[in-house]
């Protein structure tokens, strides 16, 4: 290529570079200003007791229920939950605010135990009682607690377990599987944003 033919394009590039269209389509400003971030999940891996639920310093993700979907809420605590707090919050359900929204929970009164083995990502879930058969609500408990356990940067997948056995838990295509589970396992459960 000659250095005239190159020429021509080097100034294509010059000129659409500063032309409007490849702008991002806001104007410019001469002052700083303030922008509203959406919150997303902070929750750090590092335990730590949880404050009661006044605003606070990190995100906590509970998936709570509306019309049968998962609808992943976003609290504000003061100090970051460990997983088994953050199930005890889930388990409590929705706060009165929440409850206004439709929201609830197919958790309560459910007794669990959430442990993370140190320098793993697994959660594993003892739960107390009876299996029952894989109604509906049972599939949407246990995707409320996989969406959750998972939305936790320490937490990739999570395995239920009765007396130290791991159990069968229903996915939400309807199949049944010991685990582990992730967040794919219930997506089509999951209300859109």
């Amino acid at each position: 290529m000659t250095r005239t033919a190159r020429r021509p394009a080097r100034w294509l590039v010059i000129l659409l570079a500063g032309s409007p269209a490849a702008s991002c389509g806001l104007p410019a400003e001469d002052e700083p200003h303030a922008v509203e971030l959406p919150q997303r999940a902070l929750t750090s891996p590092t335990p730590g007791a949880a404050g009661a639920d006044p605003p606070g310093a990190v995100a906590e993700v509970l998936c709570l229920v509306r019309d049968g979907r998962l609808v992943q809420t976003v609290r504000r605590v003061g100090a970051a939950p460990t997983p088994q707090r953050q199930a005890e919050h889930l388990v409590a359900g929705p706060t009165e605010a929440e409850r206004a929204t439709g929201l609830s929970t197919m958790l309560a009164g459910t007794s669990l135990r959430v442990d993370v083995p140190r320098g793993g990502t697994e959660a594993r879930v003892e739960v107390a009682g009876e299996q029952g058969s894989a109604r509906s609500d049972e599939t949407i408990a246990y995707g409320q607690l996989v969406c959750t356990l998972t939305s936790r940067p320490d937490v990739n997948s999570v395995v239920f377990t009765r007396n130290g056995e791991v159990l069968q838990v229903p996915r939400a295509d309807g199949s049944l599987s010991r685990g582990p589970l992730g967040i794919t396992d219930y997506a089509r459960l999951i209300a859109p944003s």
